[in-house]
Order: structure tokens, then sequence, then C-alpha cells
């Protein structure tokens, strides 16, 4: 589960992959740098992952599913609306449109609030005429479902805000009752104070892979850890990693692909590292050794690709290595929680290329990491003690001055 810290306030929504015509509305609001919540949860959404949150009332979390949500969906057909956002009370959800209904129509998409209270025929006209997005309570919902005011056969996203809260007023019998009514492969988004007891029980039966966001305070890395970007060639990087694995109990090193993954081991293993890779194409009583040994110290360093090291729960790994460096701050966040768990100081060291310069500084900048990239050999002493040793800070870029013009 990757943790929020501290944001930086040059942080904007387009980092993260938001379009242009969502970012002006957005601007025009006075709405310019993205919540924890949201710099955590937005990529992973847009990418089409199922995502849990776990996060309070008030942390932004409309926007963290809002904007993916719209980025996602199409034009719906009349009944046949595309995205499907589930809330406990009435005023969640006037709440929840409010926001949305200015980001839809600009892409001349609508949204029908649908509650108890209110005219169910009013309701009922705004479905058959079509809506791209449905934001509703489960009671008045299963009344429409019943009434077959609409249909969920075409919906592309479901969200289900506030989990805790509808499992708290009972409403969880209704929201399994609407779920069985989604037949289409689809996205889920959840997002709760809470993820476990019956929300734990929707998240398993309704999430497919999901990945967890966790927002503790008002921060965005994991404190306990140290950060090093090291630039180095591609041809020193396998002896990078077996200079700085030589103090290490037990070392997680994460490649981009399968392949990737092999070649590496191999290639440690050719300087007498032990070591063994762990993805997608591994059977699971290999990959179930590969972990228990690697548990148990008989392998000093794993490499990973990012799908099969999601949901690993490996105590104790003293540091993480980005042999290649991720493609968003998301998934960095992902790899580099995988140390420094339960309050335990950790290593995090990003491989760069020279050709991935600009690209690791974007994640340092959405991470809130102000740290320079330094060039390492692997006979440089530093990496022997990478954790103690204090790179240089991040060299603000000078201002350019303005031309004056000439009159």
């Amino acid at each position: 589960m990757a943790v929020a810290t501290e944001q930086e306030d040059t942080v904007r929504f387009s980092d993260l992959g938001v379009s242009a015509d969502l970012v002006e509305v957005l601007e025009n609001q006075g709405i310019v740098s993205p919540f924890p919540i949201q710099i955590l949860a937005i990529s992973d959404a847009l990418q089409g992952e199922d995502v849990c949150g776990k996060a309070k009332t008030g942390s932004g979390k409309t926007l963290a599913f809002g904007l993916p949500l719209i980025e996602r969906i199409g034009h719906a057909k009349p009944k046949l609306p595309q995205a499907l956002v589930l809330v406990p009370t009435r005023e969640l959800c006037t709440q929840v449109s409010d926001a949305l209904v200015p980001l839809l129509a600009t892409r001349d998409q609508s949204l029908v609030s649908v509650y108890g209270g209110v005219s169910i025929g009013d309701q009922t006209q705004l479905l058959r005429d079509g809506v791209e997005v449905v934001v509703a309570t489960p009671g008045r919902l299963i009344d429409l479902l019943d009434r077959k005011a609409l249909r969920l056969d075409d919906v592309e996203i479901v969200v289900m805000d506030e989990a805790d809260q509808m499992a708290d007023m009972g409403f969880l019998p209704q929201v399994r009752k609407i779920m069985r009514q989604i037949t289409k492969e689809h996205q889920t988004l959840l997002f709760s104070a809470t993820l476990d007891g019956q929300v734990g029980g929707l998240v398993r039966d309704y999430t497919n892979d999901p990945i967890f966001h966790e927002v503790e305070s008002d921060t965005v890395i994991v404190d306990t850890s140290e950060h090093r970007f090291i630039q180095t060639h591609r041809m020193d990087k396998p002896k990078i990693v077996e200079r700085i694995g030589r103090n290490a109990d037990r070392l997680l090193v994460f490649t981009r692909t399968k392949r990737g993954a092999d070649e590496v081991t191999d290639k440690l293993l050719d300087l007498g590292v032990k070591v063994a890779a762990i993805h997608g194409d591994k059977h699971q009583s290999q990959r179930e050794k590969v972990l228990a040994d690697f548990s148990r110290g008989k392998l000093t360093t794993l490499v990973a690709t990012n799908v099969a090291a999601r949901g690993l729960h490996i105590e104790g790994v003293d540091i993480v290595i980005h042999y290649d460096p991720p493609d968003n701050a998301t998934t960095y966040l992902h790899r580099s929680g995988r140390t420094a768990r339960a309050g335990e100081e950790g290593l995090v060291v990003t491989l760069v290329e020279w050709n991935q310069v600009p690209d690791v500084q974007r994640i340092q900048k959405i991470a809130g990491i102000r740290q320079s990239i330094v060039e390492m050999f692997s006979n440089d002493d530093r990496l022997d003690d990478l954790y103690n040793w204090e790179p240089p800070p991040e060299k603000e870029k000078p201002k350019k001055k303005r031309k004056k013009r000439r009159r």
C-alpha cells in the first residue's frame, strides 16, 4: 500500500496525466495543486487499474475518482449510463454531483443525481434521455432498476465512495444487489476511511488485483526512507547493484519487463550474487519457493517486475533498487514502499541512464523529492554506504530574464 506524505506546491494535475480541458476547469475554480490522495490514485485509475483508497472525508476523494472517470468514459445511450457512483447519503450525492457536473460539461456529457425524497419521474426522464454518469444512493437506484428506468449493461466504471459509511448504514445488501446487475467487465474504484471488516468483503468480491493507497497525513513519500538517484551507464548497472547489495540482508530490484528481470538475474548470478527472479511467467510453485528462500535469507536479492511485486508483503527489505526507473510517480511510490515498513529505516536507489534524466526529474517533482542525480561508477566508494552519504540538493534552475521590448 502506498502511503501519502508531503506534497510540493509545484505539482499540477497535468503532471498526473489529466487533460488540458479538465485542468482549465479546475484552475478556473482555483483548484491548482492536487491533494495527496489525488497524487497517489489518479495515475493508476487513468491506466484502468482497480484502486482502493483509504482516506477520510474532505481529503479530495471526489476528484481522485472523478477525473479518471471522466477521462475514461464515452457517450451514453438512453437508459445505459457509462459510469456509476454509489454513495451513502443524499448530501454526499449532491456534493459529488456538484463537483463533477462542470467537468463533464467540457466533454458534452451529463450526470443525474439519484436519491430519495425528490421526484422519481424527473430522474426517470433524465435516464431515458441518456446520461453518462449516475451518482446514486443504493435504495433509490434499486427502485429505478426495478422500474426498468435504466440498465447497467454498459457500465465501464463503478465507484463506491464512503464505503465504510454505507456499511454502517446497512446498505451493503443493496450494494451487492446492484453489483450483481453489472455483468460487463469494468473498473472499480473504492474509497473508504477503513478497508477492513465488511468493506474488506467488498474489496475481495468486487475488485480485481486492486492497488491500495492510504493517506495518513498531509504528506507523499515515506519519510523513514532515504532516496538516492545515481546516473550510470547501462553496462555498469549489474556491478553497481552487486556492490550496493554487499551490505544488505535483503535487496529488492525492480525491472520494467519479464525479460529484463531474467537478464539482470543472470548477470548478478555471474557476479556471485544469491539471486532469483519473480514475474508472471514463473509458475506459482516457483514464485512461492523464491519468496520463501528470500524471506529465510537463502537468497539475498530478489529481482521482480511491477505486476509480480504487487501484493507482496516481505518483511525486512533493506534496499529497493529501481534498476529501470518507473514510468510515473505512483509506480515509484509503490516500489519504494517495499522498504521502510512499520517505521523501519530503508534505502531506495534509482539507477538513471543519461536519456532517462528528464523523466526521473519529473517523478522527483511529483513525489516531492529535491535531490540531484549524481554520476557514479561501480568502483565508487560511496556505494558502500549510500544511506549515510548525503547527496547534494537539486540545483534550482535560474529564472529566465525577460528581454525588454524596444519602443
